[in-house]
């Protein structure tokens, strides 16, 4: 990965160079650095908290299908 820093004074300016940086990666590349990104905040958060960042229940998810009657 490229760590190559540039110092921007404006505001607008850093914006449009974050953004012509990810449009210049892979959606791959993206998608494995939101991955990586959420673990850490999950590890964070859970640090926070005083829980160990990676325990043994993860998240639990919950899904339902609603059916509506058609008409």
């Amino acid at each position: 990965m490229d760590k190559t820093l540039r110092r921007v004074t404006d505001l607008d300016e850093q914006r449009a160079e974050t953004y012509r940086y990810w449009q210049s990666q892979s959606i791959g590349a993206r998608l494995i650095a939101i991955s990586e990104l959420s673990q850490e905040a999950y590890a964070f958060a859970a640090a926070f908290k005083g829980a160990p960042p990676h325990d043994e229940q993860g998240l639990s998810r919950h899904s339902a299908r609603i059916q509506r009657p058609q008409s």
